[in-house]
């Protein structure tokens, strides 16, 4: 029988003879003498951890040839056995890391140059029958790439993990995994499975190729491809070869999991899902509890990380206001992320991801477990989940007969604070993580040492030893100790004499006597002696987690500064004796009531009255339509793909709602915007209109069955003109016209393609190849056909009319020019086209092409009959745009309530919104602004921006809010400062999100 104690030795020196023997690969050629026979042991009265709902006390497990071939209680070792006694100690599964780069060949992101000034990667340098796109990388399988990484895996193995399911994380499509333990042994032997997943991102990778460069792009991108997949697997002769489409068609039934960088992405995702009907396993980003309904409401299996936030540096007060307080209440929330997911009753497993900071893990997994998660959740979510998730369950997951022998050992609870790690089993081989102190070393003792005589203590710390030596004079000093088996070495100066001890451990009965020879100052050769006196009391003792409560703060909508515990909702409001601006028929009424109830404008008169209704007092105030925003970049993660058609990328896909533009917009008295792609392609991307709904999912932002819109851009911009090497086509005026052109007849075609085979019968369309689904020719369907309406950047008349002229060629009209600094020279043109044009007030010569604009713009198109609006095109400019509309007054004569409709009535035109929004209406949307004074005064503040008929901004309101903000800063930092951020590199500053504007491209931002 084998004592725990000298377990280590015993295991290691059976594995040695019976390893390759049992286990080494059998088709291999041998070059010695082998052991055929399997090792088998035993460990016996342990606490065994079958599952995390079974727990078995005074338990046996019995291992042969790196299976479990027995485990419960009462159960007797067969002959033949190692039995090992492990009284006190707990065995767990090791855990299974179902997102782990482990034994992968390094991804290396190439530099990436600004794409307006470089010569452009159109088509991939992929070699080989490979995809399109370069970032499409499915054909790559993680098993053929899979070696052993003894250094990694010694670190993972440290954690608790003998699983992990690998896999490259390079690309859009990124291949499959493979599931490996974390052995030493040849890549035969570690290799459990070669395809156990099929990977997925929102993030191109390694490719070299410019599109996509966006994740409205990377989103388009996998949508295609997806389509791509399902089209090239309809074809029974295909008719070419791509191995990339056909690995996804390959690896459909395997579990398929999305890499995303939190709760926003995650969202994105799962709207890819439910198009195509997947059931992705999404990788998280550890923030998942800002966004808990959302999440739930996915109903997807999450795999989330634990590598939570590090502590900023709080000490220097003139950089605390350069940390947000989103950045603060997520390092204070993070580690209960795992908690609100378990009490949402969503399923998640758990991952070391980052694999960089693997060494990390234990500690946060304690960590979650302190902050409200069950131990048995967490054990769950570390190993009959993902075995579940994976589809591996039958072998690895719980320790039960005929699985594979991956479990750990520890000296006591997996969770409690202080226990360790002893050894990890992985196929049942064992391997050492950390050797626990000696409990017999521990204590106090009486030293002697040639007229010294001291007290010498020796105490556990951090997985080792601490020693000090307390002389007669009462002066303490640690000490330097070593410990090897029974051998251990002693080395300090006392009374300026250096002392240098080795010696041994000697037990008999109960007494303890630690003593050797050594040196005083490296030269007297001395005897020396230490009796215990008294054992360690602080050995073993751990702090059970549950016995520790910790307060947890709360989330607010959104999660960021003026955020709130509870999302806004509308009221039945009253608005008493106000001068309210109807822009309708009844023009400026004054002294009037305006009430809102049900998200609508329910009632406009004189001395009105209504039960249960907030009563608002508008007496020397006025009352507005909200304004609309016809040209916007708030609100969203990206602004510019760099595709020359980019018709396929859809800003909805990328809405942001956590954008503080969004709340320095309604304190300007915005309620809508309409959110464009930017001015880097001919066509962009596809339009989203969203109201600002703060605190509101990025899906509630978006305006029910709003019209489609899409972005064109004409100019510089698009033609890559700053761009001597550029060789994207189009580069001149006349290559925009074909290019156009060329855009809405291959629609065209597209639609005839299709209306030719929808013509066919069953049998005819068996031998017919199907029309393959194009998102982008799609979209250009709907502009040709007046569906999707074009907002087009633009700046000289030349360009506006050769637009107009491509329209009417295919008989469909232009929608906006946007910006149309020009159009006071052909207003007369762009009214009998039909098109409108939404300008700025006096912005010009900021580049050549503006150099003929002038701040009488807006009024003379709107003097012609255009519909006139004035737009933002800025996240600063946006706050004020009723000082925008105001300078129509004062340059060009406009009348106030012109001016106004510039802003609100105007650009609901321009984007089909009047029916709703736009002026104050019985019927209309409850989307107004109260503002302290005249709306076209500089002197004038929104007081209170109501959409639907809930005050998403209140100016008193906003003054509780910016005190209960310190408050809250306040509060965490001092938390910060008293937990301290000793072992760990603090962060300085937050991060900072860059202004989208018509010409930033995040690609070229990054460099």
């Amino acid at each position: 029988m084998i004592t725990l104690k000298k377990l280590n030795f015993t295991i290691n020196c059976l594995f040695l003879l019976t390893f390759l023997a049992v286990h080494g690969q059998q088709t291999f050629p041998k070059n010695d003498i082998s052991d055929e026979r399997p090792k088998a042991f035993a460990f016996t009265h342990a606490t065994i951890v079958i599952d995390p709902a079974t727990t078995l006390e005074d338990a046996t497990l019995i291992i042969k040839g790196g299976e479990i071939e027995a485990v419960g209680t009462q159960i007797r070792v067969p002959d033949g056995y190692a039995e090992i006694r492990a009284e006190g100690h707990f065995i767990y599964p090791s855990f299974i890391d179902m997102f782990s780069n482990y034994g992968q060949p390094e991804v290396v992101i190439p530099r990436r140059g600004n794409p307006y000034v470089k010569r452009e990667q159109i088509q991939s340098d992929t070699k080989g029958g490979y995809n399109a796109n370069e970032a499409i990388k499915s054909e790559y399988n993680g098993a053929h790439n899979f070696e052993v990484d003894k250094k990694m895996a010694k670190k993972l193995r440290s954690q608790g993990f003998g699983t992990v399911a690998t896999f490259r994380p390079d690309g859009i499509a990124r291949g499959t995994a493979a599931l490996v333990v974390l052995g030493e042994g040849h890549e035969n032997n570690m290799l459990l499975q070669p395809k156990v997943a099929a990977h997925y991102s929102f993030n191109k990778g390694s490719s070299t190729q410019d599109y996509p460069v966006s994740p409205m792009g990377a989103i388009a991108l996998l949508r295609q491809t997806f389509y791509d997949a399902q089209w090239y697997a309809s074809q029974e002769w295909k008719p070419f070869t791509d191995l990339s489409l056909q690995a996804i068609i390959d690896n459909r039934n395997l579990p398929q999991i999305i890499d995303t960088e939190g709760w926003l992405t995650a969202l994105r995702a799962n709207k890819v899902a439910k198009e195509f009907k997947l059931d992705f396993i999404i990788m998280g980003g550890g923030d998942e509890y800002q966004r808990i309904e959302e999440i739930k409401s996915m109903n997807a299996p999450l795999v989330i990380p634990l590598n939570f936030p590090k502590p900023f540096d709080v000490s220097d007060p003139y950089l605390l206001p350069k940390i947000s307080l989103t950045d603060l209440k997520h390092w204070e929330l993070a580690p209960f992320n795992p908690l609100l997911l378990a009490e949402n009753n969503v399923q998640f497993a758990i991952t070391s991801h980052p694999i960089n900071q693997a060494t990390d893990f234990l500690r946060n997994l304690r960590k979650s477990v302190l902050h409200g998660l069950s131990q048995e959740k967490a054990l769950a979510a570390l190993t009959t989940i993902p075995a579940n998730l994976l589809k591996v369950s039958n072998r690895i997951g719980t320790l039960e007969k005929g699985k594979l022998a991956n479990f750990i050992l520890l000296d006591g609870n997996l969770f409690d604070d202080g226990t360790m790690l002893l050894e990890n089993y992985i196929k049942g081989e064992g391997h050492a993580v950390v050797q626990p102190p000696n409990k017999t070393v521990l204590g106090e003792y009486q030293l002697e040492a040639r007229g010294l005589s001291a007290t010498l203590k020796i105490q556990p710390k951090n997985k080792g030893y601490m020693a000090q030596l307390e002389a007669p004079k009462g002066t303490v000093q640690n000490i330097t100790f070593s410990i090897d088996g029974e051998m251990l070495g002693l080395a300090f100066e006392i009374d300026k004499k250096k002392y240098n001890l080795g010696g041994w451990v000697s037990t008999s009965g109960n007494q303890t006597v630690l003593k050797g020879n050594g040196t005083v100052d490296l030269h007297r050769n001395i005897s020396w002696k230490a009796i215990k006196k008294s054992d360690d009391t602080n050995n073993g003792t751990k702090k059970e987690v549950s016995k520790i409560a910790v307060q947890k703060g709360k989330v607010i909508y959104p999660f960021m500064a003026f955020g709130s515990e509870e999302k806004i909702k509308p009221e039945t409001i009253l608005i008493k004796n106000t001068t309210v601006w109807t822009n309708e028929k009844e023009g400026i009424l004054k002294n009037s009531d305006v009430l809102l109830e049900n998200g609508k404008i329910a009632k406009i008169g004189n001395d009105l009255t209504v039960k249960n209704a907030t009563i608002i007092d508008g007496t020397g105030k006025h009352l507005t339509p909200g304004i609309i925003d016809e040209h916007s970049h708030i609100a969203i993660s990206s602004v510019n793909e760099i595709a020359a058609n980019s018709g396929m990328v859809r800003m909805q896909d990328v809405l942001d709602s956590e954008d503080a533009s969004i709340y320095r917009a309604l304190a300007g008295g915005v309620v809508a915007a309409h959110l464009l792609h930017g001015s880097s392609d001919p066509i962009g991307g596809q339009s989203a209109l969203i109201k600002l709904k703060w605190g509101e999912s990025p899906e509630n932002l978006k305006i029910q069955n709003a019209a489609p819109f899409i972005k064109f851009a004409l100019g510089e911009n698009p033609k890559r003109s700053k761009s001597a090497p550029s060789v994207r086509f189009p580069r001149s005026l006349m290559g925009l016209e074909q290019f156009y052109s060329n855009a809405f007849s291959e629609a065209l075609d597209y639609k005839k393609d299709w209306a030719i085979y929808d013509q066919l019968d069953r049998k005819q369309k068996q031998n017919t190849a199907k029309p393959r689904k194009d998102i982008l020719k799609e979209a250009m369907l709907e502009v040709v056909e007046g569906n999707r309406h074009i907002s087009c950047h633009s700046y000289q008349q030349k360009e506006m009319l050769m637009l107009m002229d491509v329209a009417e060629r295919y008989g469909f009209t232009v929608n906006t020019f946007t910006h149309a600094l020009e159009g006071y020279r052909i207003a007369d043109k762009m009214k009998l086209h039909g098109v409108g044009g939404s300008t700025f007030s006096d912005k010009w010569n900021f580049k050549w092409e503006t150099r003929n604009a002038i701040p009488y713009n807006a009024t003379i198109m709107d003097k012609e009959g255009v519909v006139t609006a004035i737009n933002s095109d800025s996240r600063e400019t946006i706050r004020h745009l009723n000082h925008e509309a105001a300078k129509a007054i004062k340059y060009g004569g406009s009348s106030a309530e012109d001016a106004l409709k510039m802003i609100t009535l105007n650009p609901a035109k321009l984007l089909h919104l009047d029916d709703t929004m736009g002026s104050i209406k019985t019927g209309k949307s409850a989307d107004v602004v109260l503002w302290s004074a005249s709306p076209m005064s500089i002197y004038s503040k929104p007081e209170k921006t109501i959409i639907e008929g809930a005050v998403y901004f209140d100016i008193e309101t906003d003054k509780r809010l910016r005190k209960q903000n310190q408050k809250e800063r306040t509060r965490i930092i001092q938390l910060m400062r008293f937990k301290g951020s000793a072992g760990t590199k603090s962060l300085k500053i937050s991060k900072t999100k860059p202004e989208f504007h018509c010409e930033y491209i995040e690609q070229a931002q990054a460099e």
